[in-house]
């Protein structure tokens, strides 16, 4: 394995992931709240950065590829457990959370299942847009998460107009945004499985 830049910020991605939750350890909230903001949003700039050097710079890896979809998913399972626990198990954030694990680990199951067949279950545009819609939807109930607890807390700026105005659009934003992706969840997940049927029937003897 080459320690490429693209490598390194892979790694980097994947060593961000347990530090979204480690930071509500090591410090008070809000300092975390907004640390795990920073976090997932750098580590997701990275998965964006990684692969467009990769490509430019011709330093694609076997390591890369094996690594990135492990480091992608890890960072959000983490951080949507962490929004869970922090919401006080809301349904409205637990039913489409649920469905987006449910989706990452029978994924993850199937393609080790496929082996080296698994490369034919390409990534399609609709998975594309749940990512985009999942890393949108995490630091948006994130951001929403602090204010909230700002308002319980009665922080000097919860007097202000704007906080209550801000908190409602955050929190109604991520809402939106995290059953859209768990809708896309859902229809990619089973898109997957379809593509995958082929390969699952059984041999006739």
């Amino acid at each position: 394995m080459r320690w490429t830049i693209p490598n390194i910020l892979t790694v980097m991605r994947l060593l961000a992931a347990p530090g979204i939750a480690l930071v509500f350890v090591v410090f008070e909230r809000p300092v975390a709240d907004w640390l795990a903001v920073f976090l997932f949003v750098l580590a997701a700039l990275t998965d964006y950065v990684d692969g467009r050097l990769a490509r430019a710079w011709q330093q694609e890896s076997d390591f890369g590829r094996m690594l990135d979809p492990i480091a992608d998913k890890a960072m959000v399972i983490i951080a949507l457990s962490v929004i869970v626990g922090l919401s006080g198990i809301n349904p409205l954030i637990l039913v489409p959370v649920s469905f987006i694990l449910l989706r990452e680990v029978f994924v993850s199951g199937l393609r080790e299942f496929l082996g080296a067949k698994a490369g034919r279950l390409r990534v399609t545009w609709l998975a594309k847009w749940k990512t985009f819609a999942q890393m949108i939807a995490i630091p948006v109930l994130f951001i929403a998460g602090v204010l909230e607890y700002d308002k319980r807390q009665g922080q000097l700026w919860h007097s202000f107009w704007f906080h209550d105005w801000a908190a409602w659009i955050a929190g109604n934003t991520g809402l939106i945004l995290i059953w859209l992706a768990g809708l896309l969840t859902v229809l990619t997940g089973w898109d997957y499985l379809q593509k995958a049927m082929p390969f699952l029937r059984d041999r006739k003897r």
